[in-house]
């Protein structure tokens, strides 16, 4: 992985909305654990592969085939900024796991690139989290993630994977890249758990 990418300014203003210790932008500002990757759609796929061994694929005209749903939701990056009121557009992962039969406690997200993140399954079904391809009535940009992400809005942003590939299922809990390296394993932006320890 290579550095993290910055490039962004924003106007600080505190909100009564935010979580502690947030400040609010109106910028959408482009971290990155590495290089964005340029994918061709023609060999895009989403993967769920169970505990058991099982494999779910979706290519990409597949998964927009899939019900879409719109969401409006603010976001939390470790960073201490946060978007409000943002619109996307994707398929929940209820959606997708609706026939995969699993008895996984845990999700590690795999994303074209190498990045990883970990997460309880229970935090990506009943309406929490989405496979997400557009933002703000556009089609995701790549800087953002596209041709699609996970978001996962009530937890911090790093949990919603960029340039998202799939979902391995498991019974134990494996850290992800940031949480191998010091960010929280859970990462609930109102209890503050940014880092180790918080």
């Amino acid at each position: 992985m290579g550095v993290v990418t910055r490039g962004f300014g924003g106007r600080r203003r505190q909100d009564p909305e935010l979580p502690p210790g947030q400040y609010l932008t109106d910028d959408f500002p482009v971290l990155s654990a590495g290089p964005t990757p340029r994918l061709d759609l023609a060999n895009w796929e989403f993967f769920v592969a169970t505990e058991a061994g099982a494999r779910h694929t979706w290519s990409w005209a597949e998964l927009r085939a899939l019900p879409a749903e719109p969401v409006t939701t603010d976001i939390h990056c470790v960073t201490k900024w946060s978007k409000l009121g943002t619109h996307w557009e994707g398929v929940a992962l209820d959606t997708l796991l609706a026939d995969v039969d699993t008895a996984a406690d845990f999700a590690l997200v795999h994303s074209y690139g190498g990045y990883t993140t970990n997460l309880p399954l229970e935090d990506l079904t009943g309406g929490q989290a989405w496979v997400a391809y557009r933002y703000d009535g556009a089609e995701l940009e790549p800087e953002h993630g596209g041709p699609a992400r996970l978001l996962v809005p009530h937890l911090y942003f790093w949990k919603s994977a960029k340039w998202v590939r799939g979902l391995e299922l498991l019974h134990e809990d494996h850290p992800g890249f940031w949480e191998s390296v010091g960010y929280h394993n859970y990462g609930d932006p109102w209890r503050e758990q940014r880092y180790w320890g918080d």
